[in-house]
């Protein structure tokens, strides 16, 4: 595992909770999350997403500590700096919409989840009961639109961070080098979590953009399409669907089954992304105070 950057060498000699010349204990905290983070998103070891947002949570507990650190105060406070930490800042803005996006569309699901639970148990005819059916579809659909843009935003912010060139050297540039770490994983991890809660059909709009885009998301898309059997959610849709056209209720189990996996799934994810959305409000608000000092 390769080492954060943040290995630098103090000017002076003394007590401090600044970094010292051997690798501090934050520092092998973060490098760890790191590389959790990426191995659990790798082609061949590919964790369920709530795994992924759980890791998520420990790099920003990790980062929270970083932040409090004097000399990552000090590097994030130099003037010279200012251009870095504001597009730092400004990238967390938008991840903050994202999650808020992606927060409204599992309280959409789950609302629209319940609703037709309610209606399966009280078993109308199979006309009246695809009426229904079409309409949790026909709602599900139009979330998946705000997802999409949510999506685009996303791999546009992460082109821009892949294309962001900085010095590394010394306290300074380690420190928002880490920062930008911690932010291109987070974009990534986002982007696994829309596209589960959209499905397929999100991703594979997006893959028209361009060769360049297919060919830099072809891994995660490739593991994306290997774990859908894992997707409760889109397992709830194709179960649904496929009760619709075989025009008969007698797998109606089944349905119920697949529909309550769905929303427990939803609800687990939840509970994560309110915890990552209050970690990544903390991260901001930290950086902003570090400027404001």
């Amino acid at each position: 595992m390769a080492s954060s950057p943040l290995n630098v060498q103090p000017s002076f000699h003394a007590r401090s909770n600044s970094l010292p010349s051997r690798q501090h204990p934050i520092t092998s905290q973060i490098d760890e999350n790191l590389h959790r983070l990426r191995v659990s998103q790798s082609a061949s070891t590919s964790s369920p997403i709530g795994h992924q947002l759980n890791c998520l949570q420990d790099l920003y507990d990790s980062v929270d500590m970083l932040l409090q650190l004097p000399l990552a105060q000090q590097a994030l406070a130099q003037e010279q700096q200012r251009k870095w930490v504001e597009q730092l800042l400004d990238g967390s803005l938008m991840l903050l919409d994202v999650c808020g996006t992606a927060k409204d569309a599992l309280s959409q699901t789950k609302e629209c989840t319940q609703e037709l639970q309610s209606i399966l148990r009280r078993r109308r005819g199979i006309e009246g009961l695809a009426n229904e059916v079409r309409k949790y579809l026909t709602s599900m659909k139009a979330g998946r639109k705000a997802i999409c843009k949510a999506l685009k935003n996303l791999k546009h912010m992460e082109n821009k961070v892949c294309s962001s060139s900085f010095s590394k050297d010394g306290e300074t540039g380690a420190v928002i080098s880490t920062l930008k770490q911690v932010e291109a994983v987070t974009i990534s991890v986002l982007e696994s979590l829309l596209s589960f809660i959209s499905g397929p059909e999100a991703e594979s709009k997006l893959s028209r953009w361009s060769l360049v885009s297919k060919l830099v998301h072809q891994k995660r898309v490739t593991c994306e399409e290997e774990h859908q059997k894992s997707n409760e959610i889109v397992n709830a849709d194709a179960t649904l669907r496929s009760m619709i056209k075989s025009g008969n209720t007698k797998h109606i189990g089944n349905v119920q089954i697949d529909l309550q996996n769905s929303l427990l799934c939803i609800q687990d994810l939840d509970e994560n992304l309110e915890s990552l959305f209050r970690r990544l409000i903390k991260a901001r608000v930290s950086v902003l105070n570090i400027l404001n000092c």
